[in-house]
């Protein structure tokens, strides 16, 4: 299992459910292709599953 996810937002939330915009920017994801390298642990994971649609995510 690795140590740290790289998470790319690679799709605008713009007309994403408020919830999830708060979801992605609480990624630290702000700008489209920026990318944010977050530990591997169930909270992000979490995370990533409600916005999976709008990132990409590798393993590092």
């Amino acid at each position: 299992m690795a140590e740290k996810l790289k998470i790319t937002l690679v799709k605008s939330p713009i007309g994403a459910v408020p919830k999830q915009k708060a979801t992605v920017e609480a990624l630290g994801l702000r700008k489209m292709g920026k990318t944010v390298e977050l530990p591997n642990n169930d909270a992000v994971k979490g995370m990533i599953q409600r916005v999976r649609h709008l990132v990409k995510v590798e393993e590092s």
